[in-house]
């Protein structure tokens, strides 16, 4: 969500100030939390920098005139204390800090005087980015709201000067759930945690009452167009699916990844198509025993579960099929021979993996 609205303000002519955080990340925000976040390490922190970076960089153009990236970890790391307190601790009330919502819900459980500073950092980063940079607006999620307010009251007693600041709610399905949460954790951005097929199936399978929403505030669409999408009959929903989830895919792994995806889903929802792009893992000769091998085994080396003991609780509660038919049976053997001729595994609605013997991939 902020990466789409940072593209669109950069689309209507803004120059997006990119904030990575890596002096803040020290800290770590308390916002939404019911515990202290973990203490990261600088290296980790560093990578975490990157990693970001380059996921922004397939959404924001960089260049002269275009976008800047800074990093906070330039001048909060080198802040001398007594200088801050001096500087910006004196324009804050301890009172008023304590009625932001990202403190008060953590009264109860306890909150340590360590994150009670991360609003303060957050206040004087903008403060910064105003009187290096010019910038004039902060925006990000809507629990964000009292750290970014602080910054612009921070920025009124210092400067004189206005700024502002804008969120952006968090994106619920139709029953009000954070979108993006599987069993496993996230969809993530990083192929290498979610592959490119696994986040096209993500989208191309979302309930039928989320797929407009998620194609106006997620793709670049021209507006008309959706317009026109909205009026489309009923019978027209998975044509809107797999658009949606191939214009998210395209912008996350790029159009080459995106039409693989379709190609391979196309396979797996009509017969059509090439599945050559799905998940596969290659079983050798030693994992069988007389010619079969269990379900259960297989879908560990599949990672499709952890144990075997996961595998048979998936079996159990229906969430495993196998070449299109659930399988109920905890004990069920498969046939080197069913292997041999490629053998597709769906786990829940979305994660489809096949099996093929060694020499054959």
């Amino acid at each position: 969500m902020a990466l789409c609205l940072m593209k669109r303000l950069q689309l209507a002519g803004n120059k997006p100030v990119v904030l990575l955080g890596g002096g803040t990340g020290f800290i770590g925000d308390p916002s939404g939390r019911t515990d202290m976040r973990s203490m990261m390490s600088a290296e980790t922190i560093q990578h975490n920098c990157d990693c970001f970076l380059k996921q922004i960089g397939k959404f924001i153009e960089f260049g002269e005139d275009k976008a800047i990236v800074v990093n906070n970890a330039d001048w909060l790391l080198d802040l001398n204390y007594v200088d801050l307190l001096r500087e910006v601790g004196a324009c804050f009330s301890v009172n008023d800090m304590l009625r932001a919502r990202c403190y008060k819900q953590r009264m109860e459980r306890g909150l340590s005087f360590f994150e009670f500073n991360y609003m303060i950092m957050q206040a004087y980063d903008f403060l910064y980015l105003n009187e290096h940079y010019g910038c004039n607006m902060q925006f990000g999620g809507d629990d964000q709201w009292s750290n970014m307010l602080a910054g612009t009251e921070l920025i009124r007693k210092k400067t004189g000067k206005d700024a502002y600041a804008m969120t952006i709610t968090l994106l619920l399905n139709s029953e009000g759930n954070k979108m993006g949460k599987t069993a496993k954790g996230a969809v993530w951005l990083d192929p290498n945690k979610t592959s490119p097929f696994e986040f096209y199936q993500y989208w191309r399978n979302i309930d039928d009452a989320d797929v407009m929403k998620c194609i106006r505030l997620l793709t670049f669409i021209p507006v008309e167009e959706i317009e026109e999408m909205d009026r489309w009959d009923a019978s027209r929903i998975n044509e809107k699916k797999e658009l949606l989830a191939y214009e998210l895919t395209a912008i996350i792994h790029g159009k080459e990844e995106a039409e693989k995806a379709r190609e391979t889903s196309r396979a797996l929802f009509s017969g059509e198509g090439d599945d050559s792009n799905m998940p596969a893992t290659r079983i050798a000769e030693a994992a069988f025993t007389d010619g079969k091998i269990a379900l259960v085994d297989l879908l560990v080396l599949g990672n499709l579960a952890k144990s075997r003991g996961e595998a048979k609780r998936l079996i159990a509660q229906g969430g495993i099929s196998v070449n299109g038919v659930r399988v109920d049976d905890l004990e069920k053997a498969v046939e080197r021979a069913e292997i041999a001729d490629c053998l597709k595994v769906r786990k829940g609605k979305k994660i489809y993996h096949k099996f093929m013997l060694e020499q054959d991939i």
